[in-house]
């Protein structure tokens, strides 16, 4: 019989990224569930799979850093893969968004679909469905965001970009 409580999914990347993104800010459970439009229990599920998997600590509270970021740069792009899709309207992501916009210059975009968005590209799909609206109140972890979705859905360039700025933000922060 195969165990799939414990197998992580994309809302546990948001999660430990929002975790990240609050530096040494207090949270509680309610407010990380509030401010990504995830349930309570959710996030409580959630943290419980990250910390079976060793990217928490063991009171829930502190991302081991170093596993986490382990697995963003040799993982994540294997366990929630992503193929960039139609032309659609949306919120800029990957190497389309800060910071890596700043580097790279291309001629596609990605985007997650949101109709009130204001750049049309390639739709990739985000790690968990109320990403758009969460981002929009945080910065930071929206680049961490797109970040991770430049190792998901980029060439091999945008992924090595992504992987180092990804790198210092984290275990630097």
């Amino acid at each position: 019989m195969i165990q799939t409580k414990n197998n992580l999914k994309p809302q546990d990347v948001v999660i430990l990224l929002k975790i990240i993104a609050l530096g040494d800010k207090s949270w509680f459970h309610h407010t990380i569930a509030k401010e990504l439009g995830i349930s309570q229990s959710e996030v409580s599920q959630s943290l419980n799979r990250s910390k079976y998997a060793g990217l928490i600590d063991g009171e829930r509270k502190k991302v081991n850093k170093l596993a986490f970021t382990e697995f963003l740069l040799h993982g994540v792009s294997y366990v929630f893969p992503q193929q960039p899709g139609a032309m659609v309207r949306g919120i800029a992501t990957a190497h389309s968004a800060a910071p890596l916009n700043k580097i790279i210059v291309a001629t596609e975009k990605y985007v997650w679909p949101y109709a009130k968005g204001s750049d049309r590209g390639q739709a990739v799909e985000p790690l968990y469905s109320s990403v758009v609206e969460a981002t929009k109140k945080d910065t930071e972890l929206y680049e961490l965001l797109t970040l991770v979705d430049a190792i998901r859905v980029g060439k091999i360039r945008e992924k090595e970009l992504a992987k180092k700025e990804l790198e210092k933000r984290i275990l630097d922060a």
